[in-house]
């Protein structure tokens, strides 16, 4: 899985097999069977681009789930976008601009949960155990073009990068045992160094 999400590449046998492009890895956990389930450690979760947190449906779409899936006719999926759209969409992205008070405001927000105290986020120091990585820094970048994009735009603003921080984020700062104690978790941090920050 490592490999695959690095490399691009998967080695089985002495042989290479290179990953069709594109790709991705997806990975579940349900939080309230953990029997034969194992947390990845910190350097693994980093690797995921996102952390989705999937709470339950409302009462609406469970009704609609309800009414699509008890029938003899269950629905099957179809293809909404080709490979080539894919290919094409991605490349769209990815030149999407980001100004540089925009840039300097990401890697603000990155550096901000490694070194809270030069960000005058003291208080944020003994709850952090590990700060967000030079991949949290490339993915807020990669995921707010794919927000701006969504949204019909080609440029990044600074709420494209709030939309999708804590999915971001979230699996890459670690609070201390203090932060557990004290019911802190990595959100709230992250939350609390977006309220500080200037917004450019």
């Amino acid at each position: 899985m490592l490999e695959g999400m690095q490399e691009r590449q998967i080695s089985a046998g002495g042989k290479v097999h290179p990953l069709p492009a594109p790709f991705f890895v997806l990975a579940t956990q349900n939080p309230l069977e953990q029997e034969g389930t194992f947390p990845l450690p910190e350097a693994q979760l980093d690797r995921f681009m996102l952390l989705i947190r999937v709470g339950y449906p409302t009462a609406a779409d469970e009704r609609s789930m309800l009414d699509r899936m008890s029938g003899l006719d269950v629905p099957a999926p179809k293809e909404v976008a080709s490979i080539d759209q894919v290919r094409s969409a991605r490349k769209m992205i990815g030149s999407i601009y980001i100004d540089d008070r925009v840039r300097d405001y990401i890697v603000h927000i990155v550096q901000a949960t490694r070194k809270p105290r030069d960000y005058g986020l003291a208080e944020l120091a003994p709850l952090i155990e590990y700060g967000g990585s030079p991949r949290a820094t490339l993915c807020l970048a990669s995921a707010a073009r794919a927000h701006a994009f969504i949204r019909h735009r080609a440029y990044v603003t600074p709420d494209d990068i709030k939309a999708i921080a804590l999915d971001v984020m979230r699996h890459r700062v670690v609070v201390t045992y203090e932060a557990e104690a004290e019911e802190v978790s990595s959100e709230d941090v992250v939350r609390r160094v977006f309220e500080y920050l200037p917004v450019p």
